[in-house]
C-alpha cells in the first residue's frame, strides 16, 4: 500500500474515532413529559413551556448532554396515569389521586419531588356555593345538586364524596349529580347555578374569583401538593439528575404556572390521605 493512502487511512480513522468520541458525549437525551387537561389542554401547553425550557437548560448543565423535553398532554386522568404506568411518558407532574393511582398500578413509579408553597407540601381544596346560597354546611346539600370533577380527580371527586359521605350525605340523596372533568367547568356550573355546589381547587376558585363568578367557599380542606414522578426503568442518573434540578430549582418568573415557588423533597406517607379518601370514598354511593 501507498505511503500516502496509508497515512489517509489513517487520518481519516482517527477523525472518525473523534467523531465518535464526540456524539457520544453530545448524544441528546429526549424526555417525555406527562400532563393532563385540567384545565384547556391549549392553554397547559403554553403556560408549561417557559418551565419545561428552564428545566432542559439546568439538566443539560447536569447530565454534560443535551436535554429535549417534550410535553404528552393527554386528554383524561386515566390516560395520564396510564402513560407514566407503562412508560410511555418519562416523568409526570400528578395531582394527589393520580400520583397514588398510578403508583397502584406500577409500584416501581418513583416520586422526584413535591410541589411546595413557602416551603409547605399541604394546599386547599374547596367546596364551594352559589355566592347567593343559604348553605351553611354540607348537611345543607340533601336534596340538592353536585358537580364533581373527573372521576379520578383528588378534589373533584375522592375528598368531596369522603367529606360528603362523613356529613351524612349520599348519592341518593342528592336531586342529581355529575362529573364535568375540570375544575373550571365545575366552577362556571355553580356560579351560573346549574348545581347548587361543586368541588375545585383552590386555584381555579382564586380565577373564577377575578372574572366576577359569583361563588363561595362552604367548606376547605387540606391536602398534599401536587407529586412529580418519573417512570420506571429510567436510568439512576437522569432520575437523580431531575431530582437535584427540582429540589434546586429557584426560577420564581417561570414557577408562576404551578402556583407555588418551587420543589421539597417527595414523601410517599404525605399521600395517605388521599389514599383514605380513595378508598373511602365509595361510601358516598352507599
Amino acid at each position: 500500500m501507498n505511503f500516502k493512502i496509508k497515512i489517509k487511512i489513517k487520518n481519516y480513522m482517527t477523525i472518525f474515532a473523534l467523531w465518535m468520541s464526540v456524539s457520544t458525549v453530545q448524544a441528546d437525551i429526549d424526555l417525555n413529559f406527562g400532563l393532563y387537561a385540567s384545565d384547556k389542554p391549549s392553554a397547559v401547553v403554553t403556560q408549561f413551556r417557559p418551565l419545561l425550557s428552564a428545566l432542559e437548560t439546568k439538566l443539560t448543565q447536569a447530565l454534560g448532554e443535551k436535554v429535549s423535553i417534550h410535553t404528552r398532554i393527554s386528554p383524561s386522568y386515566e390516560r395520564a396515569i396510564e402513560r407514566l404506568a407503562k412508560g410511555e411518558v418519562d416523568f409526570a407532574r400528578f395531582g394527589p389521586a393520580s400520583y397514588v393511582l398510578a403508583k397502584e398500578k406500577e409500584s416501581e413509579i418513583t416520586l422526584l419531588a413535591m410541589e411546595s408553597k413557602k416551603g409547605k407540601k399541604m394546599r386547599s381544596g374547596y367546596i364551594i356555593a352559589h355566592a347567593d346560597s343559604h348553605f351553611n354546611k354540607l348537611e345543607d346539600l340533601k336534596g340538592k345538586r353536585f358537580a364533581f370533577g373527573s372521576e379520578q380527580s383528588t378534589i373533584g371527586r375522592f375528598f368531596a364524596q369522603l367529606l360528603l359521605a362523613e356529613a351524612g350525605v349520599h348519592a341518593a340523596d342528592l336531586e342529581q349529580y355529575d362529573y364535568l372533568g375540570r375544575h373550571d367547568k365545575v366552577g362556571e356550573a355553580v356560579a351560573k347555578g346549574d348545581y347548587d355546589a361543586g368541588a375545585l381547587k383552590s386555584s381555579t376558585y382564586k380565577k373564577l374569583l377575578k372574572k366576577g363568578r359569583k361563588i363561595r367557599i362552604l367548606k376547605e380542606f387540606q391536602l398534599a401538593t401536587k407529586a412529580w414522578a418519573v417512570r420506571s426503568g429510567i436510568s439512576e442518573e437522569v432520575k437523580n439528575a431531575l431530582t437535584q434540578v427540582l429540589l434546586a430549582f429557584d426560577d420564581q418568573k417561570t414557577l408562576k404556572v404551578l402556583k407555588k415557588d418551587g420543589f421539597v423533597m417527595g414523601d410517599d406517607v404525605a399521600y395517605n390521605s388521599v389514599r383514605k379518601a380513595i378508598h373511602n370514598s365509595g361510601a358516598f354511593l352507599q
